[in-house]
């Protein structure tokens, strides 16, 4: 917020403080649209060999006419090969934008919107202990977890598994993280629910919430070793032979066999 303004000495008085909390937010977002188109045309510019205030001239600042925000009118060009936007461009600046709206500059600019503006999926995570020490408890567990996966949609697939007993982990995948959140709690009550009914018990250790790559890797890293100390130990045949190999065969019934001497 501006305080005050010194036209003698050019100096304006700012205070960060007396900013409420919704225009903070608003300009954050803001700024942070506005660094990423300027990366996007930085690099456009750097492997075109195109003039920057050129493209700025001709592409972005137009769009934040037309658009509001040149971010905006990038994210539609991600599913629309920017057809329509590169027509408004031309319309709007003329044969400037025309020339300077190459192929080789078209090609560069979806290629960097693409890849840097393109939704990368969450993966939601949830982790509870499953017990059932009923008969035939083990085909219930196996059902629970078939009732939890049934919960899944086409955007948001659940997938439930062992880690070690018995502690286990339900993940998906999606755009939308709230709708992930959402169909993952849903898919732990289904678990519950079915468990319950079979005198089970389920135990949520960690709600569902997006996970980072790291906790990923770290899940990943976590089954491995669990593998590595189930598996069959090299060797163990051979000893399960040397302990089977004693003195030979025996005729129990013909008694015991003396060596005069």
């Amino acid at each position: 917020m501006v305080l005050r303004v010194d036209k003698e000495k050019g100096y304006i008085d700012l205070s960060k403080r007396r900013v409420s909390p919704e225009d903070v937010a608003k300009c954050e977002e803001r700024y942070n649209k506005s660094k990423l188109v300027h990366s996007i045309m930085r690099h456009v510019a750097e492997t075109t060999g195109r003039d920057l205030e050129a493209l700025y001239d001709n592409i972005a600042w137009p769009l934040y006419k037309l658009y509001g925000h040149a971010f905006d009118a990038f994210k539609t060009m991600v599913t629309d090969e920017g057809d329509a936007i590169f027509k408004k461009l031309e319309e709007e600046k003329g044969a400037a934008a025309t020339a300077l709206l190459s192929p080789e500059v078209r090609e560069a600019l979806l290629k960097n919107i693409k890849r840097r503006m393109t939704p990368q999926p969450l993966k939601i995570r949830a982790d509870v202990e499953m017990t059932c020490f009923t008969y035939d408890g083990i085909e219930h567990i196996k059902s629970a977890i078939r009732a939890a996966e049934a919960t899944s949609t086409e955007e948001c697939p659940v997938k439930m598994k062992l880690v070690a007993p018995p502690l286990y982990v339900l993940t998906t995948q999606t755009l939308d993280k709230n709708k992930g959140v959402e169909v993952l709690t849903a898919a732990c009550e289904a678990c519950q629910k079915s468990i319950e009914a079979s005198r089970g018990k389920l135990v949520v250790k960690e709600a569902a919430r997006a996970v980072s790559e790291r906790d990923d890797r770290l899940l990943n890293e976590k089954l491995e070793q669990l593998e590595a100390a189930n598996a069959e130990v090299d060797g163990d045949d051979e000893s399960d032979e040397e302990e089977d190999t004693g003195m030979g065969d025996i005729d129990v019934e013909a008694g015991p066999a003396f060596v005069e001497v």
